[in-house]
């Protein structure tokens, strides 16, 4: 069993930053890729990042590049998404999910544990 529990969503005005943490239960974390995605009200949920078991490789999808960074820190069993220069179409529940292999995969069908989500507003 591996649980994940995020942090670090908020309110923030646009252009402001955020960093969220997923902490993870469990000693095998760093053996797997980590997912973020996000769901905005009335939308289906989405992928935005991934990040493999080493943390060497990421991806990120075309609406957050070169805004967002994720990292993860295997000493501590805990990823990262840095989100900067947000704008009001990111407001969402932000997830992050543990992958079932050691990279990352842009469905949802590859994640088998998933955290709570936490809510990011982004005021205009």
């Amino acid at each position: 069993q591996v649980q994940l529990v995020e942090s670090g969503g908020g309110l923030v005005q646009a252009g402001g930053s955020l960093r969220l943490s997923c902490a993870a239960s469990g000693r095998t974390f760093g053996s797997y890729g980590v997912g973020w995605f996000r769901q905005a009200p009335g939308k289906e949920r989405e992928f935005v990042a991934g990040i493999n078991w080493t943390g060497s490789r990421t991806s990120y999808a075309n609406f957050v590049k070169g805004r967002f960074t994720t990292s993860r820190d295997n000493a501590k069993n805990t990823g990262y998404l840095q989100m900067n220069s947000l704008k009001p179409e990111d407001t969402a529940v932000y997830y992050c999910a543990k992958s079932s292999g050691s990279s990352w995969y842009v469905s949802e069908h590859g994640y088998d544990y998933w955290g709570q989500g936490t809510q990011v507003t982004v005021s205009s």
